[in-house]
């Protein structure tokens, strides 16, 4: 079953977080992710909005936390933290 990397991001240092997302890709590409939602523009409909929201899509939870905790991946997370302020939650998708 698909389990999806959710990101509420809020961006503190621009610049600085365009440096990470220069380099995400290529990693969650490597341990065969997608992107489902990239930041595109939000409407909120209840509660507070974060600045940015990102989905990813992985093959199963097993790989969407391999990609989580890989060596690639923690070598910019830093960057990602000094940078912003997030929530993350990896979700199963829905079996029908």
């Amino acid at each position: 079953m698909a389990a999806y990397v959710v990101n509420e991001i809020w961006v503190t240092d621009p610049e600085l977080f365009q440096t990470y997302v220069a380099q995400v890709p290529a990693t969650i590409a490597r341990h065969g992710g997608r992107y489902v939602v990239r930041s595109g523009a939000t409407e909120t409909v209840h509660g507070e909005p974060p600045g940015r929201i990102v989905i990813l899509e992985f093959a199963d939870r097993a790989a969407a936390l391999a990609w989580r905790s890989s060596p690639d991946y923690q070598a910019i997370l830093p960057i990602r933290d000094a940078s912003s302020t997030s929530r993350v939650y990896v979700v199963d998708g829905y079996a029908a």
